[in-house]
């Protein structure tokens, strides 16, 4: 098991442990309302370039199972809606 020491904080090389000065926002600080815009916009852009899209056929695919998986949640609610009503309309009914 580590053995835990009351050795004191080493402070980052080039810097001494009295240089303590609040760090700002670096380059992001710097530009304008409007570049920082114009910067959010070119990284969506770029992270939309490394999606993997799917193809048209993968498409309707997915949007078939979607599609069958939905009516199956559907009629399994109804089945189970419509048990509970009579079960509840031949107690109090």
């Amino acid at each position: 098991m580590a053995e835990i020491t009351d050795t004191p904080e080493v402070p980052e090389p080039g810097r001494s442990s009295d240089d303590k000065k609040p760090r700002r926002g670096g380059k992001r600080g710097k530009k304008g309302p409007f570049a920082r815009l114009a910067l959010f916009y070119r990284q969506i852009v770029a992270e939309l370039r490394k999606v993997v899209w799917p193809t048209r056929r993968q498409l309707l695919t997915y949007t078939f199972v979607v599609i069958v998986f939905v009516l199956i949640v559907i009629s399994l609610v109804f089945v189970i809606d419509y048990g509970f009503g009579e079960v509840v309309s031949f107690v109090f009914g």
